[in-house]
């Protein structure tokens, strides 16, 4: 079973992130599964019918307004990450949560490395799958790399001086 970090915790995942070209067939009825948003938007009254959960992950090209009809049906969004150095979703990820105002998981999938982590968390992701060649325990650290933030985010809206 696969580590991940949720909510400053290091927890075992019971979500299976499935292939992009995996057909409704092959989807199991039960158990927690994470489809691609192509999967979704083809077989979403087939997937909203399962017995055990179903979530959706975005590749880097793809727009989160395509979801927003349907983000009460989804308990996670996976927002996938390709290489560290394309940083797209974490606008999607703050998309979410401020002007959508989504309460479930947001999911960094991908290239997640350490030095992203408390960044993400200030978009508002507040689960990390890390890189399977790097350690999670180092990788959780990166959320206490800074004691404070002078901007405003997802996390807190106010900015440094207004927090005084």
């Amino acid at each position: 079973m696969q580590r991940i970090i949720k909510d400053g915790q290091i927890i075992n995942d019971n979500w299976h992130l499935l292939e992009a070209l995996t057909t409704i067939d092959q989807i199991p009825n039960t158990g927690d599964v994470i489809v691609s948003l192509a999967t979704w938007l083809e077989h979403k009254s087939l997937l909203i019918n399962r017995e055990g959960n179903t979530a959706v992950w975005l590749a880097v090209e793809e727009e989160i307004e395509e979801l927003v009809n349907d983000l009460a049906e989804l308990p996670l969004i996976a927002l996938d990450f390709p290489t560290f150095t394309n940083g797209r979703h974490y606008s999607s990820a703050r998309i979410l949560r401020d002007r959508y105002h989504y309460q479930g998981e947001i999911r960094a999938i991908g290239d997640v490395l350490k030095d992203q982590l408390f960044a993400m968390q200030r978009c508002g992701f507040n689960v990390f799958v890390v890189r399977a060649d790097k350690d999670i325990e180092v990788a959780l650290s990166g959320l206490l790399d800074f004691s404070e933030a002078y901007q405003g985010a997802s996390d807190n809206p106010l900015p440094l001086f207004r927090r005084r």
